[in-house]
């Protein structure tokens, strides 16, 4: 395959420099990142030019996501968790079948390519329908099968051999799919499940994908047992070793967030949904200053109600500033980079998200000929513009692994409108007393 120079106004690595390039130029051969820098004289001919303009950047990585729920979007409105779960989702995802979760999955890449989201980590149930939906629409995925307690206790041998025959078919850390394990919660599955899960994960070197302390009462029952917080509980047991990806975290005190870094424990900050669930603001200033990585997430579609990454980088940032009284925290290179190379990590993946020699050519081009762009009289606040002020931004292009999925505004790799007509179909089915 000819390799592909693509020449835009600004390239923002999201490196662990953060670096910018303007004019940048990035070269990409085999669906991977050759060279990035700033534009030279020459123009070698064997290399494919693409004068572009525009700003380049990493995919965003989508760290926490349920997305197949875009079937059940716009259910429950207004409930708390507890109730929003059992009362409004539970029932219609009970209903589901694997083409469902196949086009809620598919619907939902669409709307993630168009906010320039290339991964997502997704904890789900139909993990078969969600794989052949993102190797069809061409999306990197890690997933996350979903385990919960209504079929954990009776066939979980045969759930564990499954998920083994299902990471040994689908695993492929060389290409787009990666596989995890993804227990709900420790109040829905119980310590003694947790334990035998987390172990299990170990043996596999699994990433371990659990919800954690997303409400102040969900474990309030563990938690008066043992006078202990439910942080402290999995920490006392061991399922907080390993590879742990911890999402939201919203209700941990300071010890809790010592003994999270500590373990190396992954956080997938979920703020959107937090406010809509009126769950409360994770401490994330506090988790940085512990070193912790910290990834961001959509969570479900249901609960946000959008699969759009940027709601969260700059409502991420903003919580954190106001939840601090300090306008100084988390800048816009920071959040950028929580939001792309972080969430990466957070996920278990160590050549996505930034645009650096020798990792994946997963990137997107955004038009910055709008007014909420302009002026930008330096790098600072052209970065600044694409985090505070970019409302009005347009993800034109996407690439994953070198190959357009968006392509001037147009789905390549999904039939958008089928996508569309099916969901609608089937979610008044879901939603059937």
């Amino acid at each position: 395959m000819q390799s592909q120079r693509y020449i835009a106004d600004t390239i923002v690595t999201c490196d662990a420099n953060n670096s910018v390039y303007a004019p940048g130029v990035i070269d990409i051969e085999d669906g991977k990142i050759v060279w990035v820098g700033t534009l030279g004289s020459e123009e070698e001919t064997d290399i494919r030019i693409h004068k572009i303009g525009g700003l380049l950047m990493p995919g965003l990585v989508n760290a926490h996501c349920h997305t197949p729920m875009t079937l059940v979007r716009g259910a429950g409105d207004g409930l708390p968790l507890g109730r929003w779960l059992t009362e409004a989702m539970w029932p219609r995802e009970g209903k589901m079948n694997e083409e469902d979760a196949y086009w809620g999955m598919t619907l939902g890449s669409a709307e993630m390519f168009r906010a320039g989201v290339t991964t997502s980590c997704e904890m789900y149930l139909f993990e078969e329908a969600l794989v052949e939906a993102a190797n069809s629409s061409e999306a990197r995925l890690v997933m996350t099968p979903g385990i919960f307690k209504s079929s954990y206790s009776e066939e979980i041998e045969a759930r564990l051999q499954n998920f083994t025959d299902f990471y040994n078919r689908h695993h492929d850390p060389e290409g787009k799919i990666t596989v995890g394990i993804g227990p709900h919660s420790a109040y829905d599955l119980g310590i003694p499940a947790c334990i035998e899960l987390a172990e299990f994960a170990r043996s596999l070197d699994l990433l371990f994908h659990i919800h954690l302390a997303e409400t102040r009462e969900e474990s309030s029952q563990i938690e008066s047992e043992s006078g202990k917080s439910i942080v402290e509980i999995l920490s006392d047991n061991g399922i907080l070793e390993g590879n742990v990806l911890a999402a939201h975290c919203v209700w941990v005190n300071d010890n809790d967030i010592s003994l999270l870094a500590d373990s190396n424990v992954s956080v997938a900050h979920c703020p959107v949904s937090n406010m809509k669930l009126g769950s409360g603001i994770a401490p994330i200033e506090k988790m940085l200053e512990k070193g912790l990585t910290i990834g961001l997430g959509t969570d479900g579609p249901a609960s946000n109600d959008t699969l759009d990454l940027w709601e969260e980088v700059k409502i991420a940032a903003l919580l954190a500033r106001v939840n601090s009284l300090d306008a100084t925290l988390i800048t816009p290179s920071e959040v950028l980079g929580m939001a792309t190379r972080k969430s990466a990590n957070a996920i278990g993946l160590d050549r996505v998200g930034s645009l650096e020699i020798g990792w994946e050519a997963d990137m997107i081009r955004i038009d910055t000929n709008y007014s909420t762009f302009t002026p930008s009289t330096d790098l600072n606040e052209t970065l600044a513009h694409l985090v505070w002020s970019g409302s009005n931004r347009e993800v034109t292009d996407v690439w994953v692994a070198g190959s357009k999925v968006l392509s001037e505004g147009d789905l390549v790799t999904i039939d958008e409108e089928r996508a569309l007509r099916e969901v609608k179909e089937r979610a008044f089915r879901l939603a059937e007393v």
